[in-house]
Formats: C-alpha cells, structure tokens, sequence
C-alpha cells in the first residue's frame, strides 16, 4: 500500500473508531459475556462454576417458561397484526380528511408520548371492574362490562387495548408512507374504474410494502420483550403496586395470564439469584429475535420477487 492508501485507511479508521469502540463495549462484550455466564452457575456473590448445558437442559422441564412462552407467543401473534391494521387504518383515515387533519394528528399521537408506567396504571383505574368509568359506562348503555386486568380471559387483550391507545408513534410511519405515495397512480386508477378499496389492495398495499415489514420486524421485537406494561399491570390490579421497590409478588396476575417471558427471565435473575440460567434464557431470546427477524425479511424478498 502506497502511504496516500495508508493515510487515508488511517483517516477513515479514526472516523469510525468511536462507533467501533461503542458497539464492541456495549453490544460484543456484553453478548459474549452473557454466552459465557450461560454456561456457568452464578450469583453474583460466588465465582461461576461451569456447568455446561445445564441450565439450556433446565428449560425443558421449567413449567412458568413453558406458561411464559405461550403468553408471549399470543401477544406476538395477536398484539403485532392488530397494532399493524390499526396504524394503516388511522392514517387511511387521516388522508382522507378535508378539515381538521392536523388536529387530529396530533390527538391520536399524543397518547404516545406518556410513558409506557403511568399509561398501565391509568388504564388499569379505568378498566377497574367496580368502579372504573369505562365498565360503568358500559352499564349505562346495557352491557355487563368484563373484569379486564382481573381475569384471565380478558387480561392479555386489555393489555392489546393499552397498545391500541398507544398507536400514534407507527401511525405517524404509516402517514407518511401514504403520503409519499405518488397521486398519479391513484388518478390513473380511477380513469380505469377502480374503487378505494382496488386503489388501497393494488396501490397503496404495495408501496407501503417496506413500511409493513419494518413494523412487522420491529414490532415482534418489541413483544417479544415486553415487559413494563405487563409487570405493572399485574402489579395494580393485585393490588400489591411493588415494582419500584422491588420484585414484585404479583407478576403475572390473574392467575399467570400476563406472565411474559421477560419477566420470568427477570424473575430467575433477580429473585432467585440464578443468573447463571437467566443468561440462558436472554440467549434463546436473542436467538429467537433474530431467527423471526432473518425468516420475515426472507419471506418478504420472496414475496416481492427480490433475489437474496
């Protein structure tokens, strides 16, 4: 290499080396150390005693991660989609208004700008089943509102029903994937004959199409580690609000419905000390993360006849 090439590899190197240095301190090292302390049986208190496949054994027979998983796995499954469908339905919406649009706009983003603790707390307090406004205006109009964060039925979709509220962030992605959407497709297609909803299934569909997938990918991530709203909520409506003071006695409540896999892995670390099998399982969570994320953006190049 001639010393122009090597001055310029030089100036190159110190451009990047920050971002290098930050993403070997904060993302490599603590991955490689998790991978490590997963094989060990620690507490720390106690130097790390290497056990192996252990605690990747221990998962087979561990009955709360098997309820863990299955919690988790409806919440990707049902939270995901709907929250997909509910985003590209309001910024629909929002296109088709002539008057008000920025108003709005800004009424159905708002509630995504208080934090995720206190918008648990206040929807617990309105689901309440005694003396919640929600239930009580359900009774006024005839309808025997249900126990929400008390029962196990209702407790996961009153927990999608907090989401929902929460919606502006992905609906403010989708307003302006719509947006950008050129009008001279639209103008083309009504010369044609086609209706909105051909217009939205032809058009709109397949433009928005990388949009979908970012939320898709982002959003099963964001599940699969949800936890605040699912401690909290389990929390208040036990009524044992202990998650700032500690572990909590109540994850879970009603009867294990809201018992994510985050907080079982919380749970193991932090109550039970057994970090050595916590680190276990933020490995099969990371390798599942990144499993769903490699097979959704495979099946969309497929989709979309893209070679890989």
């Amino acid at each position: 290499m001639t010393g122009t090439s090597l001055r310029r590899g030089a100036t190159t190197f110190t451009f990047v080396a920050p971002a290098l240095l930050g993403i070997a301190i904060f993302f490599v090292y603590p991955l490689l150390s998790a991978i490590y302390f997963s094989f060990t049986e620690f507490d720390l208190l106690s130097v790390p005693q290497w056990v192996g496949l252990d605690n990747y054994r221990r998962m087979g027979g561990d009955p709360f991660l098997l309820q863990a998983i299955r919690n988790t796995l409806w919440m990707v499954v049902v939270f995901v989609p709907i929250r997909i469908l509910g985003a590209i339905g309001l910024s629909m919406l929002l296109v088709q208004l002539k008057r008000g649009a920025g108003f709005f706009r800004t009424i159905f983003y708002l509630p995504a700008l208080v934090p995720p603790v206190a918008a648990t707390i206040a929807f617990v307090y309105l689901l309440k089943p005694g003396t919640g406004p929600v239930n009580h205006f359900l009774e006024m109009i005839g309808i025997d509102g249900p126990l929400w964060f008390n029962s196990p039925a209702w407790a996961k979709p009153s927990l999608v029903l907090l989401g929902l509220w929460g919606i502006g962030d992905l609906m403010i992605i989708f307003l302006a994937a719509v947006l950008g959407v050129p009008e001279s497709l639209y103008e083309a297609a009504s010369l044609d004959g086609a209706n909105a909803w051909h217009k939205f299934r032809s058009i709109t569909l397949p433009t928005i199409r990388p949009v979908i997938l970012f939320a898709a990918v982002t959003g099963v991530i964001y599940t699969l580690q949800y936890f605040d709203q699912a401690a909290v909520a389990g929390s208040i409506a036990s009524g044992q609000a202990t998650v700032g003071a500690g572990i909590s006695q109540a994850f879970g409540y009603p009867e294990g419905s809201t018992f994510t896999y985050p907080l079982w892995l919380y749970t193991v670390g932090f109550r039970y000390s057994a970090l050595g099998y916590a680190n276990a399982l933020a490995i099969v969570l990371f390798l599942v993360a990144l499993s769903v994320t490699v097979i959704l953006l495979r099946r969309a190049k497929a989709f979309s006849g893209e070679e890989s």
